[in-house]
């Protein structure tokens, strides 16, 4: 099956990864582990209609696909 583009309708809620902290209650990718996190400067973001659930955006990628909405 073939990948297509598709850009965001709504806003992400976002907050830093903190050194230390325990992350039980988010989701981790296989990948994102492989590659080392959580580590700082990684973002953990919340469903805003379901604050239980939540997962971890890399930094890398959170840098190339996010900015701050002031």
């Amino acid at each position: 099956m073939r990948f297509k583009n598709y850009t965001r309708t709504n806003i992400a809620e976002m907050r830093p990864f903190k050194k230390g902290e325990k992350l039980t209650s988010v989701s981790i990718s296989e990948a994102d582990k492989q590659n080392g996190s959580p580590k700082v400067g990684d973002m953990i973001a919340r469903n805003p209609k379901n604050h239980n659930d939540k997962w971890l955006v890399a930094k890398k990628y959170f840098k190339d696909n996010f900015k701050e909405l002031k």
